[in-house]
């Protein structure tokens, strides 16, 4: 019996270690894949690569994580289902007072943005030219969009938004403000830091979202 409650325990201590070491190497992969992916992009990283700097056969790379294609796909995914998103989402409920809800939702975005940025601009380079990865862009895309309607559906909920403009335009307004390329546009293209772009989204989102009265400066009729 002893002997029995010994060779469980060796076994589970086994499986154990087996566990975190295969944890250990699908981690090693996609960090390699992602750097490599910002450095070079999807088109110009290749699968020897990411093994030889993950320090894995390339027949590793493929069995745990898929290839180039479901690495990516993993490495998005990720972003979509960070431990913080439930976090963001529910401080998005909370509020009750348009201007911060819009400046929470402005500073969430460029600190998806700083963090994201070199991959989601390789992703962007790529979609055209290959389907697979346009489905990964969309997947972005749609957790992106879907926090978005969540503050849009918040600010319709608070009476907060001009007359003209419904929870479904609304997203469309913080879409076109929020999403990746807007940034890409400001800071790439333009030339603004960070710190420029944050400061005019909150100036600019309330005077085209907010009835009267919820935008600074006005009062209501």
């Amino acid at each position: 019996m002893i002997n029995g409650v010994s060779d469980a325990r060796k076994d589970a201590a086994d499986i154990g270690r087996r566990a975190e070491y295969a944890q250990a190497t699908r981690r090693a992969i996609l960090d390699a894949a992602r750097e490599l992916f910002v450095q070079k992009g999807y088109f110009g990283t290749k699968v020897e690569e990411i093994a030889r700097a993950a320090r894995v056969a390339p027949a590793t790379v493929y069995a745990v994580g898929g290839g180039k294609n479901g690495l990516l796909r993993t490495l998005v995914e990720s972003g979509t289902t960070a431990d913080d998103i439930p976090e963001i989402l529910a401080r998005i409920e909370s509020f009750t007072e348009p201007r911060e809800l819009i400046h929470f939702i402005v500073q969430a975005s460029r600190g998806k943005f700083e963090e994201w940025s070199g991959l989601m601009r390789q992703v962007a380079a790529a979609a055209p030219q290959e389907p697979r990865v346009r489905e990964i862009q969309l997947i972005a895309h749609q957790g992106l969009r879907g926090g978005l309607a969540l503050t849009a559906g918040r600010l319709a909920a608070m009476g907060a938004l001009r007359a003209d403009i419904d929870a479904s335009r609304a997203t469309d307004v913080l879409w076109i403000h929020l999403c990746n390329a807007a940034y890409f546009i400001r800071t790439d293209d333009l030339g603004w830091t960070l710190d420029e772009s944050e400061a005019w989204l909150n100036e600019t989102l309330p005077a085209v979202l907010l009835a009267r009265g919820d935008t600074p400066g006005e009062t209501g009729q």
